[in-house]
């Protein structure tokens, strides 16, 4: 087996690991792009078309552990490759719900750019969670975990009778992020894993405690008391933060639940995938109000009911804002930030001008809350402990300037951190981090 680490071991986002078997046999476990930073866009080696064939040249699969952009970008020019390519049947069902959304006010090549998408995105594979899939002589097995994403998952991967965890990017503070640990302890351990990939996010990131989702939901109600009118900016792809804010405001009866037609599809595709399973109570949506078809009663029960609105910042959601905001009293009126915080601060390198104008673009009053779609450091050390791989740890998806090695964990599994190495052979294994 040779793990090789394309992208990753030294900045967030655009994770791509590779696994080849003795034989070649070699998939990859995702292939997005780089994060931009701020509002430009990012610049991305594989946005050249000979490097990107050269590095998809003899892969037999590529595997997404969710449907970020930065785990997921280029599917198009995957499959003109002729590559198949998995994802969870959630991401995949998000995802084309996204696409469609792009696409209805998209023109000339980025229209054609998304079709392709769309055309690729239907033809994924959808994987099932602790059912393996065969590649060749490699075996993929993927297990639900806890993100910001929906729908994500990590994989054990098996081939040459070596055994690598791919963690993907999780939590443990979601709604689903307490099975984290014995999902581990169940399924994973037994099969005593060699190498076990993780991400680091958090590791450069402050040490104030990270609040659960459940703890995120109970502030959104005491805001809610607060303001009769409340405007919701989170990710439409968030099913947890949807959830939290669409339970919250259950808490006041009366009080609508509006959201624009993007987000009205997302709602429906949640409650009919990760809502329809057994104990998927929390993903199933009904009562949200689509504002442009039920404007007239929206508006005239304002004054009385007030009003919970997820927006995004596009024409669209602005000019229903110009139509609300009129109607209601500042001083009774927030807008609740509920993304990274590094979009909004001047001094970050993630700062995006245009969302910090839009938050700032009315005197309501701005209120914070936010938790993290990725680990905290006490969740990383405890699945490096609980997984104990028997020869390495491999950490991907952090600030090349963050230190693995500063988790609280025991002096043996710091001996086993790799974060750079050309080559290096380790149990029968060939590991390359570039």
């Amino acid at each position: 087996m040779t793990i090789t680490i394309h992208r990753g071991s030294h900045q967030i986002g655009g994770c791509i690991t590779e696994i080849k078997s003795e034989i070649g046999t070699k998939i990859l476990i995702d292939l997005g792009h780089n994060l931009p930073e701020g509002d430009n866009p990012s610049e991305d080696v594989y946005d050249k078309p000979e490097n990107l064939d050269e590095l998809l040249r003899g892969v037999d699969a590529v595997f997404y552990t969710h449907p970020h952009g930065d785990h997921l970008s280029f599917e198009a020019k995957v499959m003109e490759a002729g590559i198949p390519q998995y994802i969870g049947k959630a991401s995949k069902a998000m995802m084309l719900v996204l696409k469609g959304q792009q696409v209805f006010n998209a023109k000339g090549e980025r229209e054609e750019a998304l079709r392709k998408s769309i055309d690729a995105i239907e033809n994924f594979h959808e994987y099932d969670a602790k059912i393996t899939i065969e590649i060749g002589d490699i075996r993929v097995t993927p297990y639900f975990v806890s993100h910001s994403a929906a729908d994500a998952y990590m994989f054990v991967i098996e081939c040459d009778h070596h055994t690598v965890l791919h963690t993907g990017d999780f939590r443990d503070h979601g709604y689903r992020g307490k099975g984290l640990l014995p999902t581990i302890a169940t399924y994973i351990t037994r099969r005593k894993i060699d190498v076990l990939i993780t991400e680091g996010t958090m590791l450069s990131r402050n040490d104030s405690r990270v609040q659960s989702e459940e703890e995120l939901m109970k502030s959104a109600i005491e805001l809610m008391k607060r303001y009769d009118n409340v405007f919701v900016m989170c990710s439409s792809m968030d099913a947890d933060r949807i959830s939290s804010f669409y339970n919250a405001n259950k808490e006041f009866k009366g009080r609508p639940f509006v959201v624009d037609g993007y987000q009205w599809m997302q709602m429906k595709t949640i409650s009919e995938t990760l809502g329809s399973d057994p104990k998927g109570w929390r993903y199933r949506f009904g009562g949200q109000l689509y504002y442009n078809k039920h404007k007239e009663e929206i508006q005239k029960n304002l004054p009385r009911n007030g009003i919970t609105m997820l927006i995004r910042n596009n024409y669209q959601i602005r000019k229903m804002i110009d139509e609300l905001y009129p109607l209601m009293n500042p001083e009774r009126t927030c807008l609740i930030y509920s993304q990274f915080r590094g979009y909004v601060l001047k001094e970050h390198k993630a700062f995006q001008q245009r969302t910090y104008d839009f938050i700032h673009s009315r005197d309501w009053h701005i209120e914070y809350l936010h938790t993290s779609g990725h680990a905290s450091k006490e969740a990383l050390a405890a699945v490096c402990g609980k997984v104990n791989p028997r020869y390495a740890i491999i950490p991907i998806h952090r600030d090349a300037e963050s230190d693995f090695r500063s988790l609280p964990i025991s002096q043996e599994l710091k001996d086993k951190v790799l974060t750079a190495t050309p080559h290096e052979a380790i149990g029968g294994i060939d590991v390359v981090i570039k």
